[in-house]
């Protein structure tokens, strides 16, 4: 049996469904469906057993899936860049994983994928490079991108990299992020309102060395970053700290001009002040370093 946690999410119901391709029925989803319309993201994927999130880990620490589990990966977190709440970041995101790590530490025959976050990396004055021995020099932006990067500095401390892996997620798009609201990705949010005519809205710089839309991300798309993932299932002996991206960065003002060109619209492009709350925090460029995962 596989486990998924998050899987009914944006990169979680991706990754079920390409292991439903790979002839991988065996899932045990864990999510948290609330009242929206996450669930929507399950209804094509094929699995054995869903399970609230707040079920799993009392039976998974009770012993109830011991000689039962091949492989868990671990996506299932708040995502949310502007949730403030400390405290629940602190459970949901950095305990939840270390509570799966210390079971999965009595049960080494297991595999076990994590969700970290490019997030961890801050301004980037630190570089983008995914060499685990430069995680202390990191200094994340915000408190998502913190909690993520306790566990990756969680797990290094035990000496559990070398046979676990962390993923360091760049800026991720595709199907199945429609439930996610404000923390879709600017490419979902913006092509149906370019499709009903509206101009495309990008952040106004606020730094004199990067012009408006100028600011520059590694977009990658959802199923290349499932192929890596599933890359680190078939290899079960490597171990460590990878980023999925793509190594190169685009700018926004590229995006749009790939959006306009997709629905054969002209270009109209307004650029907007960028919330005072976000400026001190915000990511005028990433680019995934990929060496580390081309060399394994």
């Amino acid at each position: 049996m596989i486990v998924v946690t998050g899987g009914a999410g944006f990169i979680g119901s991706v990754l079920a469904a390409h292991l439903n391709q790979r002839g991988h029925d065996d899932l045990l989803i864990v999510d948290h469906l609330g009242t929206g319309e996450k669930w929507k993201n399950l209804v094509g994927v094929r699995f054995v057993e869903y399970l609230d999130k707040s079920e799993f880990l009392p039976r998974l620490e009770a012993g109830a899936f011991n000689g039962q589990i091949a492989a868990i990966f671990h996506l299932g977190a708040c995502s949310a860049t502007t949730q403030h709440d400390a405290d629940y970041l602190i459970e949901n995101n950095y305990r939840y994983t270390e509570r799966i790590a210390r079971w999965w530490e009595r049960h080494q025959e297991v595999r076990f994928i994590y969700a970290s976050s490019a997030a961890t990396y801050g301004d980037g004055k630190q570089g983008y490079d995914d060499d685990q021995s430069s995680l202390t020099r990191l200094r994340p932006l915000n408190m998502y991108g913190y909690s993520k990067h306790l566990f990756d500095l969680c797990a290094q401390r035990n000496g559990w990299l070398d046979r676990i892996v962390g993923l360091k997620f760049f800026n991720v798009f595709g199907p199945n992020e429609y439930h996610k609201g404000d923390m879709k990705s600017v490419i979902a949010k913006a092509f149906p309102q370019l499709k009903a005519g509206e101009p495309m809205r990008l952040f106004a710089s606020h730094r004199s060395d990067y012009g408006n839309g100028e600011q520059k991300r590694d977009f990658i798309y959802v199923k290349d970053a499932v192929a890596m993932m599933l890359f680190f299932l078939e290899n079960p002996t490597i171990g460590g700290i990878f980023n999925i991206g793509t190594g190169c960065a685009r700018t926004w003002n590229d995006v749009a001009r790939a959006l306009f060109l997709a629905l054969n619209k002209p270009e109209r492009i307004e650029y907007v002040p960028m919330p005072e709350l976000l400026r001190e925090k915000y990511q005028y460029f990433t680019q995934a370093s990929m060496e580390k995962i081309r060399s394994v």
